[in-house]
């Protein structure tokens, strides 16, 4: 880990966001407490990192899973990154707020008639791009043996094509679901975009990172 994360000379604070909806919800929640960057609108531009001089504040876009990462090795003081991606990681980062945007669950999802097989607990085929996460339920809370296939596309073809019995993935409207004949069998864990800090961050640049957090909890309904 890099032992002067957010410290230094130039003494920025460098976030890193997980690309798409979720960077640009995070900016749009910053703006609203008076931190913006210029540089971040340009959509043809190939810059990778990007300040606002103003706040002394560093920001750059990455793959959700590389978040923590970042945080976790000091490239970023602070990450914002949904609740699955920390809990599939479990990377040494402190989670610090949760933001209330990008609300949705991770489920066991599957035929209807996978239903009584989670009810006593037969040994399944579970496929999940959260391999971790489907881990952890299963074993940890559950106490049911199953056997986990990773996935990366659209693991509802799973139950589809007869590679696995259920899924455990993110369910946000259902929708999906619906339309292949499966339903929602078991919630796991409510999910929403949470910030995440670096544990010597949070020590080196306490005031700083403490007054972010309080001015976003200000600005929250509720």
């Amino acid at each position: 880990m890099k032992p002067e994360a957010g410290t230094g000379e130039d003494n920025y604070l460098t976030l890193a966001l997980g690309k798409g909806r979720l960077a640009q919800e995070t900016m749009d929640l910053l703006s609203r407490i008076g931190i913006t960057c210029e540089e971040m609108k340009d959509r043809h531009s190939r810059k990778l990192v990007f300040l606002n001089e103003e706040k002394r504040l560093r920001f750059f876009l990455s793959k959700g899973p590389d978040v923590p990462t970042y945080v976790e090795y000091g490239a970023a003081d602070i990450g914002v990154v949904g609740k699955d991606t920390i809990l599939e990681e479990n990377r040494n980062v402190y989670e610090v707020l949760d933001l209330g945007f990008g609300k949705c669950h991770m489920c066991v999802c599957g035929p209807a008639s996978a239903r009584e097989q989670l009810r006593s607990h037969e040994r399944i085929r579970v496929a999940s791009k959260y391999p971790n996460i489907a881990k952890d339920y299963f074993y940890n809370k559950k106490h049911q043996t199953v056997d986990i296939i990773k996935l990366n596309g659209s693991v509802e073809l799973g139950p589809l094509v007869e590679l696995a019995d259920v899924i455990v993935d993110i369910v946000e409207t259902g929708s999906t679901l619906k339309e292949n004949g499966l339903e929602v069998l078991e919630q796991i864990c409510p999910l929403s975009a949470r910030m995440i800090v670096n544990p010597v961050s949070i020590q080196m640049e306490t005031e700083r990172i403490r007054k972010l957090i309080a001015d976003i909890r200000g600005c929250q309904p509720g």
